[in-house]
């Protein structure tokens, strides 16, 4: 049977608290969860016992927890107390590297949506173009977007948008469009499940993710109507090939989220993260909402990670405006080498059929996995692009056979906000065909294994 977190004692917040005052409280209770003192459970101290102990009254304490659960640290009130919330935001992404560390060597990765670096386009040309296209470059002036990468994009967006911010890959731009437009405490409408990486960008700003159910053809219209009148400040959802069960929106349901999502003032956040490697046309809400709709593309996966590129396109200025400042306390700007590098493969004709080369290969995999699961009796629940979602028993079951079997694999545990049916993802850019029917028999014995947790 599991202990008890260890409480947090007054000794721990006096010891930690510089300044007696709400603010300077939950400044000392913050520090220790982001130094990893205090764990996911761990009760506060009483609020007299605080008050008395720091000389201020037991409002100004209150106040702090408050403070605490408005940012998404604690959970709690009243006479049940207060404890340290399971999604209190951390300094390193909790589900993105929940296990990864503990791989031994020779694992097949299946977790990381990765493309096979033979099927990628070839950088040469678009490097050496890059170099030479750019009067700015080496300049130290902050572009939102290089000329030459707007111009190859103004095509292929599928809305009118008149704002552009190239940010290093798609969950960046997810990060500093939420670290712009939210605050703390403030909840977000999220197509469910989520990605890991999503899950803790949200957490990471302390919002709270509201969950919005999914299908075959994407978010339910019943669901998010539910959810949008209960007051979001925002909708996220991948409009195709979504990074855990690869389904698309189709346009039927496009135009019923869209009747739906018209009658609120809700920002919609689209992320296009597989790209055309996807074998589904992008279905974009923008282009039936166009003013209420911003679109993160990344080209990580069709292009190449190590191009770290993703676009932010937008009707309106002020979410690019956000954006901006945020990233101008950073890096400031992305690469102009890699921005006309990608500008170049976007309308070179080469690197255009390498894609297209591409995307049928995944398709070829996923095919060729779909037919040896099917021999021992196993079938996927959707996939598309790198990705595939495959039924199981028990995910946290699956995942530990899996390993034993040397794959590490991505389970619907830490992605799902509301429960549902259990599932794994697998990808399949690490595995050629030769590997899929071990790969598929390994996958077999794991969909049937119960929870590890069972005595």
């Amino acid at each position: 049977m599991a202990s008890e977190p260890v409480a947090i004692t007054v000794e721990m917040v006096m010891t930690r608290t510089r300044e007696a005052s709400a603010a300077g409280i939950a400044a000392a209770v913050t520090q220790m969860i982001r130094n990893g003192e205090v764990s996911t459970g761990a009760r506060l101290p009483k609020v007299r016992d605080l008050a008395r102990a720091l000389h201020v009254s037991s409002a100004t304490v209150s106040a702090a927890w408050k403070t605490l659960r408005t940012r998404g640290y604690v959970e709690g009130a009243g006479r049940q107390g207060s404890w340290i919330s399971s999604s209190a935001p951390n300094v390193g992404p909790r589900r993105f590297d929940h296990i990864s560390g503990y791989w031994p060597k020779g694992t097949a990765d299946l977790t990381y949506a990765t493309p096979d670096p033979a099927l990628l386009p070839d950088l040469s040309s678009a490097l050496t173009f890059a170099t030479q296209a750019d009067p700015d470059l080496h300049s130290y002036s902050r572009q939102d977007i290089t000329p030459a990468l707007r111009e190859a994009l103004l095509e292929l967006w599928p809305f009118p948008a008149r704002h552009w911010l190239a940010v290093s890959g798609g969950y960046e731009g997810l990060l500093l469009l939420l670290q712009g437009l939210a605050s703390p405490g403030d909840r977000v409408a999220v197509a469910d499940p989520a990605s890991p990486r999503t899950l803790d960008i949200l957490d990471r700003c302390g919002l709270r993710p509201v969950p919005v159910a999914t299908d075959s053809r994407g978010p339910l219209p019943s669901s998010a109507a539910e959810v949008l009148s209960s007051g979001v400040i925002a909708f996220i959802c991948e409009p195709r090939c979504s990074a855990l069960l690869g389904v698309s929106m189709t346009p039927e349901r496009r135009q019923e989220l869209a009747t739906v999502l018209a009658r609120h003032e809700t920002l919609i956040i689209e992320d296009d993260g597989s790209g055309d490697i996807s074998e589904q046309p992008l279905v974009s809400l923008g282009e039936l909402l166009p003013e209420m709709t911003v679109l993160i593309r990344s080209f990580s996966k069709s292009h190449g990670p190590d191009l770290r590129i993703g676009v932010i396109g937008s009707c309106k200025p002020r979410p690019i405006e956000l954006a901006r400042d945020t990233l101008h306390y950073g890096a400031g700007w992305v690469s102009r080498i890699l921005q006309n590098a990608l500008a170049f493969l976007l309308t070179d004709q080469d690197s255009i059929k390498a894609v297209d080369y591409a995307r049928r290969a995944y398709s070829d995999r996923r095919a060729a996995l779909v037919e040896s699961l099917a021999e021992h009796g196993v079938t996927p629940l959707s996939h598309d692009g790198l990705v595939m979602a495959l039924p199981v028993r028990d995910d946290a079951g699956a995942q530990l056979v899996l390993a034993a079997h040397g794959y590490a694999v991505t389970s619907s545990e830490l992605t799902r906000i509301k429960r549902q049916q259990p599932f794994i993802r697998v990808t399949v850019g690490a595995l050629s065909a030769e590997k899929i029917p071990a790969a598929a028999a390994a996958i077999a014995i794991a969909s049937e294994a119960p929870s590890p947790h069972l005595a």
